[in-house]
């Protein structure tokens, strides 16, 4: 037995062990944004076969929700145009969800023409950032989310809410928990039934995420709250742990790392989803996710940007014969 493996079933045993001592979920839904959030900042433009095939491999592993594409001005963001044939071509399965992001009715009403049954929304807690990445306030901002959100009640869609920055901001420094609270509060009472909220540019450490968690419980139930962290400064999975623990049982990922913001400069990649899936399943959480294929895929996407995976897992993973 390898190296690796005996590692790997050491970290279970003893984690299983502690986990009944432990306020930690079961189950965690993890919701894969390689392909639009871990796709938006590559320098060259991905094809659009490859974009399909991607989502189409990540479809096999069991993933629950694969966030798709943007239908954002290409002018923006050239990497998520073509978003709708993406959506059209991709081979569906009928238990996975294949949201996408919609920045106004334009791009909702596009969005549900290509076949979305399921959308995401955005704003940020800075005013700074909200302005440079959509060119509006952040109440600006949510007044064009809830023009979204009561189409979506009428056609039955379901929405999805973003949050950016809510530790701290590229432009502004850091930002109050109670801002982010206000802002999560105003998007779950505009119907979004899961709020993400995203350490863009990944400088959170898990004392930073209890006092936003906690300020955010007063506001919303943590059951209807999803962490997105970047891992910049190696704290995501510290991050997401902590979150656990106060009760957050939805974790957004990025196949290989892959990832970053066009408007936070220096930001990396997303957390791995397979340094997610490793530490879940060491401590007992079910994922229902297989891990060697996500790790399988992540070197598919990596050998076409021609690029090494962010994954410390999959480095580890490549080196063995698990």
């Amino acid at each position: 037995m390898s190296a690796i493996r005996l590692a790997r079933l050491s970290i279970r045993r003893l984690s299983m062990s502690a986990h009944s001592t432990l306020d930690l979920p079961s189950r965690v839904k993890i919701v894969e944004v390689g392909p639009r959030d871990g796709l938006q900042n590559e320098k060259e433009v991905v094809p659009l076969s490859t974009r399909i095939e991607l989502i189409n491999r990540l479809s096999l592993t069991g993933l629950p929700v694969i966030e798709v594409g943007s239908f954002v001005s290409p002018k923006w963001v050239p990497q998520m145009a073509n978003s709708g044939d993406v959506l059209r071509q991709i081979s569906r399965i009928s238990h996975v969800s294949y949201p996408v992001l919609t920045p106004n009715v334009k791009g909702f009403e596009a969005a549900l023409a290509a076949g979305a049954d399921e959308v995401a929304v955005f704003t940020a807690a800075s005013e700074t950032f909200s302005l440079k990445n959509t060119n509006a306030s952040v109440e600006d901002s949510l007044l064009r989310i809830q023009d979204i959100c009561d189409l979506a009640k009428v056609r039955s869609i379901k929405v999805r809410g973003y949050v950016s920055c809510v530790v701290g901001c590229p432009y502004e420094g850091s930002i109050s928990p109670l801002a982010v609270a206000r802002v999560a509060k105003r998007l779950y009472n505009m119907g979004c039934y899961e709020i993400s909220l995203g350490d863009t540019i990944g400088i959170g450490t898990p004392g930073c995420v209890d006092s936003l968690l906690r300020a955010v419980s007063h506001e919303i139930p943590l059951s209807s709250v999803a962490i997105h962290c970047h891992n910049t400064y190696g704290q995501a999975l510290a991050n997401i742990y902590r979150s656990l623990q106060l009760g957050v049982s939805v974790v957004d990922s990025s196949v290989g790392g892959l990832g970053g913001c066009p408007y936070a400069p220096g930001a990396s990649g997303n957390i791995a989803t397979e340094d997610v899936l490793y530490m879940l399943h060491g401590l007992g959480i079910e994922t229902g996710v297989d891990i060697n294929e996500v790790v399988k895929v992540a070197k598919f996407i990596c050998e076409k940007l021609n690029c090494r995976t962010a994954s410390s897992v999959g480095q580890a993973l490549s080196q063995s014969k698990l």
